[in-house]
């Protein structure tokens, strides 16, 4: 079974499963179709992080393959440059793109493909097109003029001056010669070889930050999932600088309420969601960072039971509230709140093969083609993952060099008796820490199945307001509303989901794909 948000992907991924491939094979050949079908959301120019189930020793293993700030991104940098915060797009918010370095560490360790085989449908989309899809269509020509003002982004994605429509057939001749490279050569190709030059290059005739040092420095990371239960169900979620952890804190709060009994989408239900999400935020905001600058104790606390349960004395059941981070037990003083860049164009993919490997996969270039740049004849859209940053001394997570800047990227998996029981993802920035709260409790508080979980109506904060779908009903909306809660129109801002769930009796895989986006779940 393979669930991704574009159908071509999802059949490319596919055709691995059926031709004896693992997991890790059609994830990555599906992220690498992504990644040329997808231009907006995703691409060689971002980050990825994944989760691997290994049936073989009976475990699963975290990858991050987030790329750190380069060498020369120190607080003066910023400073000497007359910025009092960082910048949202731009060459100074481009840090080192880790995709290509997780596609390589992940066919090492688990696939059985090569680097060629797995980039293969992905550059003959690049070579020779593909239909434009539409959302993706509708995204595009909303960044028509960002696009535009760079000459190279401008020769790479607006063909006659203008973004494609709907169902256009659309080359990426660039990007198809990058990812040539990288079959042929491999990960070196793109951090030691001629892509590396090329990105170095633009850098320097942009006066940016990042060198053809950083890019040969960068590596992806092999580590330990973090996890809670949820009323005996294990949630597993990246570590820092993801922020996985917020949604463990979050239904470590909702845990001590009886969910079930308040009612699916209930007012009540929904303002205990709202007031957890605002608790884990402003805890966010204080201590999440690489999690080499985190403060000691941090971590632990923000997933313990016990400070969920202090926490959880601070909501007002009838009045929307504002909260403060919570203190460590050090004593140590809590950094100014920070809310982070809410960009949200992501893919979010996820697989199960017949040998009981499963993925849980996440790849980004943060905004909308990311930094709105492409690195000379490259075809690459660098993502602008180092607005996640922030400059304010002491902060643990002031942008600095070599640091990993905080990520709203987080790929999820739901085990039961040590064994994967749903693989899932929601896409969309900030988003995904509060849907992956929503997606968790309409499965284990609601029973719902793997689809319904995800067609369910989402709710989702941006800034004080809190954006309601239209599958949430008046009454309420205005029981929310004499709450204290400020609420707006959520149509379109609520990312996207996928999902596959495995029947422990029967071994049968049920996929579940957003009908927010262009997806498609799909198995044989």
């Amino acid at each position: 079974m393979i669930a991704t948000s574009q159908p071509l992907a999802s059949a490319a991924g596919l055709r691995v499963l059926q031709q004896g491939g693992t997991a890790v094979d059609a994830a990555v050949t599906a992220a690498a179709v992504l990644a040329v079908v997808e231009p907006s959301m995703t691409g060689i120019g971002g980050d990825l992080f994944a989760l691997v189930f290994d049936p073989a020793a009976g475990r699963l293993h975290g990858l991050d393959a987030c790329g750190r700030a380069p060498e020369s991104a120190t607080p003066e940098a910023f400073a000497r440059r007359g910025l009092a915060e960082m910048p949202s797009t731009g060459v100074l918010s481009i840090t080192v793109p880790g995709v290509v370095s997780g596609w390589d560490a992940l066919l090492s360790r688990f696939g059985s493909i090569t680097m060629a085989q797995a980039l293969a449908p992905a550059i003959d989309c690049a070579r020779h097109g593909y239909p434009v899809a539409q959302l993706m269509a509708h995204e595009w020509q909303e960044c028509a003029a960002r696009l535009a003002a760079d000459r190279h982004a401008a020769a790479t994605f607006l063909a006659g001056g203008v973004a494609p429509v709907m169902g256009e057939v659309v080359t990426n001749p660039r990007l198809a010669a990058s990812l040539e490279h990288i079959a042929r050569d491999g990960r070196d190709a793109f951090y030691r070889g001629p892509i590396a030059e090329a990105i170095a290059a633009d850098m320097r005739a942009r006066d940016g930050l990042l060198t053809a040092a950083d890019l040969a420095a960068h590596t992806a990371d092999w580590v330990d999932t973090i996890s809670t239960t949820y009323r005996g169900v294990a949630v597993h979620e990246m570590p820092p600088s993801t922020q996985g952890v917020v949604a463990l804190e979050m239904l470590n709060i909702l845990e001590g309420f009886d969910i079930a009994a308040l009612g699916h989408n209930s007012a009540d239900t929904l303002h205990l969601l709202s007031e957890a999400k605002k608790i884990a935020f402003a805890d966010r905001g204080a201590w999440l960072a690489d999690r080499a600058s985190m403060p000691d104790g941090a971590l632990d606390l923000l997933l313990s039971k016990a400070y969920a349960a202090d926490r959880r004395e601070e909501i007002d059941p009838r009045r929307a509230t504002s909260y403060r981070p919570g203190a460590l037990p050090s004593g140590a003083a809590a950094a100014r709140d920070f809310a982070g860049r809410d960009h949200g164009d992501t893919v979010y993919l996820t697989v199960a093969d017949g040998r009981g490997m499963v993925v849980s996969f996440i790849q980004s270039l943060f905004g909308s083609f990311g930094a709105g740049l492409v690195a000379g004849e490259t075809g690459i859209a660098l993502h602008n993952r180092g607005a996640g940053f922030v400059l304010t001394p002491g902060h643990p997570n002031q942008v600095g060099p070599r640091k990993r800047p905080l990520h709203t990227l987080v790929p999820g998996m739901l085990m039961k008796d040590g064994r994967p029981w749903v693989s899932f993802g929601v896409m969309g920035g900030d988003n995904q820490a509060q849907a992956h709260a929503q997606v968790v409790m309409n499965l284990v508080d609601f029973g719902m199945q793997v689809q319904t979980a995800g067609d369910a109506a989402r709710v989702r904060h941006f800034g004080t307001d809190l954006a309601v779908e239209r599958g949430i009903g008046p009454a309420v909306r205005a029981d929310l509303e004499s709450r204290g809660h400020k609420l707006r129109d959520g149509r379109g801002q609520m990312g996207g989901y996928q999902a596959i769930m495995i029947d422990a009796d029967t071994g049968v895989l049920l996929g579940g794909s957003d009908p927010r986006k262009d997806g498609l779940a799909i198995g044989w």
